[in-house]
């Protein structure tokens, strides 16, 4: 009788977000993953792994706002994941704050783009996450976000 795998929602928006969340992919081997993001054109990124897409949005468009975090709900309710990762922005937000209605463990990665100061959406989660990490060791506070290593 083998132990279930661990179901793991690795979400996050476009661009260096995307590309940072796929340089973790090592990490998930022995996952149940389903990746989420915004650009349909990221399936071919995954292979047979799989795949769903959530609205993008920012804070200056508030319907999109809104459809994302809709979309990010209904992904939560059908996956059931045991772990949610992002490495940002505002769909990785969403997720991780609804994940914890679903009892998810959640992990937020900060952008190793964001040198000087954290994201905004990476401080919005940071005290709802259960693990909240920074790529740069001047930016790690007593209360989050830790710094282990620039991994990205």
């Amino acid at each position: 009788m083998s132990a279930r795998k661990p179901k793991v929602i690795a979400v996050s928006s476009g661009g260096g977000h995307w590309v940072q969340l796929l340089r973790l992919r090592p990490a998930f081997v022995d996952s149940d993953v389903t990746f989420v993001t915004v650009n349909p054109g990221n399936r071919r990124d995954v292979g047979d792994a799989k795949f769903r897409l959530i609205p993008d949005s920012n804070r200056w468009n508030k319907l999109a706002l809104v459809r994302s975090m809709l979309g990010a709900f209904w992904i939560l309710l059908m996956v059931r994941p045991d772990v949610v990762i992002t490495t940002g922005a505002a769909p990785g937000y969403f997720m991780v704050r609804l994940a914890k209605v679903f009892g998810a463990r959640t992990v937020w990665l900060d952008s190793v783009a964001n040198a000087e100061t954290l994201s905004m959406s990476g401080e919005k989660a940071g005290r709802h996450v259960d693990l909240w990490l920074t790529q740069w060791s001047h930016l790690a506070k007593e209360n989050g976000p830790v710094y282990r290593g620039s991994v990205l």
